[in-house]
Formats: C-alpha cells, structure tokens, sequence
C-alpha cells in the first residue's frame, strides 16, 4: 500500500512519484527472476543517473537534485521497497561519492563528480578487510608514493559492486601512524594491479555482486587522493555516518515491502470461513509489524533532519540503523509467519525479503557496533 508520507516541498511530493513510477514499472517486476539469477542490474543504475536518482543529495552544479537527506532517504526508501539489491546499491553508490563531495578539491569534483551523478560511473566504497571490519583503524591495505603514482598493496573485503564498479573509494595506509596514518584515494576499476575476486556466495541480495578487491603492485595516480594524507579515518567515519541512514532507510522499504505481501495475503486467504486477517492473533501480529516500520521510519527521519540542519547526527544515525534494521528482520520473519507454508516457498517475495533482511545488520557497522557507539555517547553527554 502506498506509504503515506510528509514531504517539504510540492517539488519533493513530484520526485517521490517518480522514483514510485520507477520502483513499481521498472524495478519489481524483474527483482525476484534476477535475484533468482544472481544477476546484477547495471541497466537500471544507468536508467536511475538519466532520471536523476544518482544524486539526489549532491549540487545541482554537478548535475545531483540537491535535495535534503529527509527527501533522499525516502526515495531511496522505495526503491528498496522494490528491490533491495538496487537499494543497497544507490546507498553504496552515494556513499562513495560522499569522500569526493565533501572533501575533494574543486578541480578533482568538477572532474569525476558529474559522471558520477549522471550513471556513466557507478561506485563502491572499499574500506573493510578480513582483519579490519569494525577497527577500520587496523587496516592494512598500504599505498607508497613513488613519484607522481601511488602504488597500492592489500586485500580489501566485503566490497559490494566488486567487479562492477567504474571507481572505488578505496582507504590505505599511507603511515604507521595508527589511525592518522590513513588515507583516501578514488581508485579507477582499469587501474593495472586491481582485480575482483571471484563473488561470495551469500544468503540474500544475490543480484549485487560482493567480492574482495585485490591490489597487486596497483598504481593509482597522486592526483587521485582525496583530502590530503592522513585524512582517511575521518572521511571514512564521516562518510558511513550518512550511510547508515541509507541502510536504514532501505532496511525500512525492505519491511514496508514485507509487510505490504502480509497484509495482502491475509485479506484474501480464508479459513472457517472468513479472512484470516480477521483472527485477532494474526490482526495482533500485523499491528505490530506496522508500528514497528512506522517507529523506523520515524527514527531515520529524525536522523535525516538533523543532518540537515547541520547539527549533529551521530547518534540518531546508530539509532536508525539498529532500530530499522533488527525491525526488518523481526518484520520479515513475521511475514513468512503470517503466509504460513506459502511463505516458507519461493512462490512469494517474503522468504527473499527474509534473507535479505540479515546482512543489514551486519554492514555499515554491525548493530553490536552501533549499541557501542550509543552507548558512548551517552557517557560522554
């Protein structure tokens, strides 16, 4: 059912028709077959740069829509409705634009960033390793200048749009000096010395390619740092600060998507005669599927506003990631409890929305992480 939302602006009411009109005409109807597949959707990255989705929260001077994380997150929010995959992939991809925005010089923004925005390039964001997931600050993957190149050794994990990708915002070790001593280079896919493991074979989400990314003697052109040495840490922290909201965001679609299939059943399966729905226990558990992706919603919103304002989001932005995402997979779940053995087979949604609903809370910081990090911040209040 369509969620019903409050939007700012007449402008932003317009763009959420579209990104609907996209999700439901374009996305949907191919999601379960492609999913199936492990086919990854390049066409429709490029079909989302043409109709501007790429660069929702980016300046218009760079072709991006310059709108708010409040308008964003919840275009975003319907795509992931539609398909997750694609979701997770617009969450990535804007996340990898995040360093060049934000803390690139002019000159390297007005020359990768309207590419970037428009579909011709499609990004991934290489900061975990197999050592270094939680502690991005033991990372070891080591670049060494060497005249006007740096040259690039290591092992970076977890990499979604491995192998796909047009550019990676990839984090180094330029020093020894612990977490100072990282740093941020956007990494072209023909660099000679990268190369993409083969794919992990996951659970959920098999449409978007994850694999290792592999620096062999990778030679990355100086002029492709990004904020200087030793800026690395704070990019990076910065950067999944805002893609946490992403991933709440989309974890949110996931359960609205889940909770649309339930309900849907539930009005027209009957049993002793009457729609299942209305048996109170099934009634009880729908309720509680709703008030639990409304209070997500609610919660990255918050977030999304106060990243907006300029004020400090950190911790609403923990928050909705734990929140939304441990509510998807108590949402899913229940879907497939409410379809009984139809949910159970791969004749409806639910039992994929099921799976995809666990990785979310691992990436992006896993929720152990984010109970830390709220954790903190209330001792140091």
């Amino acid at each position: 059912m369509p969620v019903d939302r409050l939007l700012p602006t007449p402008e932003s009411e317009d763009l959420l028709a579209l990104v609907t009109e996209i999700a439901r005409d374009e996305l949907k109807p191919r999601a379960s077959a492609d999913e199936e597949a492990e086919k990854f959707p390049r066409d429709l990255f490029t079909l989302m740069g043409k109709s501007g989705l790429l660069g929702l929260p980016y300046p218009e001077r760079w072709g991006g829509a310059e709108q708010p994380y409040e308008v964003y997150l919840q275009a975003l929010e319907e795509i992931a409705a539609a398909w997750m995959s694609v979701g997770v992939g617009l969450s990535v991809h804007t996340m990898s634009c995040y360093a060049l925005a934000h803390y690139g010089t002019e000159e390297q923004q007005d020359r990768w960033m309207p590419d970037m925005l428009g579909g011709s390039l499609l990004g991934a964001y290489a900061l975990s390793e197999t050592h270094a997931g939680s502690d991005a600050a033991a990372l070891s993957t080591r670049a060494r200048l060497s005249e006007d190149e740096y040259v690039v050794n290591g092992t970076k994990a977890w990499i979604t749009h491995a192998g796909v990708a047009d550019f990676y915002t990839t984090m180094v070790r330029t020093s020894d000096d612990g977490g100072h001593g990282i740093s941020c280079l956007l990494v072209d896919s023909s660099t000679p010395g990268l190369s993409a493991a083969p794919r992990e074979r996951k659970m959920g989400l098999t449409g978007s390619p994850t694999a290792q990314m592999l620096f062999e003697d990778a030679r990355v052109p100086a002029d492709r740092l990004i904020g200087g040495e030793g800026a690395g840490l704070k990019i990076a922290l910065s950067s999944l600060s805002s893609g946490r909201l992403g991933i709440a965001a989309c974890a949110v679609g996931l359960a609205q998507a889940a909770l649309d299939e339930a309900v849907e059943y539930a009005k027209g399966r009957t049993q002793f005669g009457r729609p299942i729905a209305d048996f109170q226990g099934l009634e009880f558990l729908l309720a509680d599927m709703a008030a639990t992706v409304e209070s997500a919603r609610a919660t990255y919103l918050d977030a999304a506003r106060r990243r907006d304002r300029g004020l400090d989001f950190q911790r609403q932005s923990s928050i909705a990631k734990l929140v939304a995402t441990d509510g998807a997979m108590k949402v899913t779940t229940d879907a497939v409890q409410v379809l009984g053995g139809a949910g159970y087979t791969r004749d409806f949604p639910v039992e994929r929305y099921m799976r995809e609903a666990k990785v979310p809370q691992i990436f992006e910081g896993t929720n152990q992480i984010q109970r830390m990090v709220i954790a903190r911040s209330l001792k140091n209040a």
